[in-house]
């Protein structure tokens, strides 16, 4: 039985898997999004996104923990100083999969992920933000006099 055993061990030993996934989260920080399977796609979601969640309180304890998982000071500078003011209102969901089919080598299915506000082609239709909801009861009746006044002409 597997009960409480949820990680994908990406047929890799500790080390070796934990130097991966701070390698990849290096890499995403860099560039803003990667290429990769689609298994590590999910296993680096769930590596990087508690550490920009650190990164929107700019304290030496937070940027050491970052440092610890990271190992690289220029992603750890760049995660505080680029990213995190720009995802400073998102309260979570700071990356995105995006599959991308299966790979000709040995169809192994493949997937990009990539930090949300860096992709200027999903943002271009959101320059307003919706700041409250509309309620059913208040848009029916607001909506029914613009219908008949449309009909009538």
């Amino acid at each position: 039985m597997r009960h409480g055993k949820k990680v994908n061990h990406l047929g890799r030993k500790t080390a070796h898997r934990k130097a991966m996934l701070a390698n990849m989260a290096c890499s995403l920080i860099e560039h803003k999004r990667i290429n990769t399977t689609l298994a590590k796609a999910k296993a680096l979601k769930q590596f990087v996104e508690p550490l920009v969640t650190k990164s929107k309180s700019d304290t030496t304890h937070n940027r050491r923990i970052v440092f610890s998982k990271l190992r690289q000071k220029y992603a750890v500078t760049e995660l505080f100083r680029d990213v995190a003011p720009k995802v400073g209102d998102r309260p979570g969901g700071y990356t995105r999969i995006i599959r991308l089919g299966n790979r000709l080598g040995d169809n192994a299915e493949m997937a990009m992920i990539e930090l949300v506000d860096y992709n200027e082609i999903y943002n271009a239709g959101d320059k307003k933000k919706k700041s409250t909801r509309r309620s059913r009861r208040g848009g029916a009746k607001a909506a029914a006099p613009v219908e008949a006044s449309n009909e009538e002409e």
